[in-house]
């Protein structure tokens, strides 16, 4: 895998079109700017990596266009030694994303073969604050609760109370809500053991989340 000069002037045009998209976070266009997205796509795309726009990455599933991720990433106001808990992993890029702004990330991927392949690419790149799972997304990852930040990367029908259990006090839930084409992008933040504020921001299409797991 090589990161060129040219991939490198690619991902700063990125961070620019990001910037006027009304990304506002430095550390996170930084990260964005780190960040070789063409290693977590299909050699297919490579050259189009850097446009803002989804690709497929098997199973139906796809890697959101980086407004989407720097989006979510902002919303979850990130700190550095949070710990995350990621709700899709997919090609792994939002998770790279959080751990390259300090974060330590437990990831959940519901597909045996988009986890075996991220888990590899993790390894590959070196990437040690993340901890990938194969699992069901709706149940979380219970035992290293609770998380500072959940991130969902796919159209929840409902906000799982399994997660918001997972969440410690003053910590974040984003996620995409809705079952149609359209989904509205949620923050929620943990005020106490049973009081949630809830804020609602644009509109963005994502796959929808599933239960179960699948080979």
């Amino acid at each position: 895998m090589q990161d060129t000069f040219r991939h490198q002037g690619l991902r700063k045009r990125l961070v620019r079109e990001l910037k006027e998209a009304g990304i506002q976070n430095n550390t996170v266009l930084n990260a964005i700017e780190k960040i070789p997205r063409h290693f977590f796509i299909e050699t297919t795309f490579e050259d189009d990596a850097y446009e803002n726009r989804p690709f497929p990455i098997g199973r139906g599933q796809t890697i959101s266009n980086p407004y989407t991720v720097a989006y979510q990433t902002e919303l979850l106001e990130v700190q550095d030694g949070d710990k995350i808990l990621e709700i899709g992993t997919g090609s792994g890029y939002q998770a790279a994303v959080l751990a390259t702004l300090g974060a330590t990330v437990y990831t959940i991927e519901r597909h045996r073969p988009l986890y075996l392949k991220t888990k590899q690419l993790f390894e590959a790149l070196n990437f040690t604050t993340i901890q990938p799972f194969y699992g069901d997304g709706f149940k979380g990852h219970p035992s290293a609760a609770p998380y500072d930040k959940i991130v969902i990367t796919a159209a929840a029908p409902e906000i799982p109370k399994n997660l918001l259990l997972q969440l410690k006090i003053n910590g974040i839930l984003v996620l995409p809500l809705g079952e149609g084409e359209i989904q509205e992008m949620i923050k929620i933040t943990r005020l106490d053991k049973n009081e949630f504020e809830k804020e609602t921001f644009l509109n963005f299409t994502f796959v929808p989340m599933l239960k179960g797991i699948e080979d």
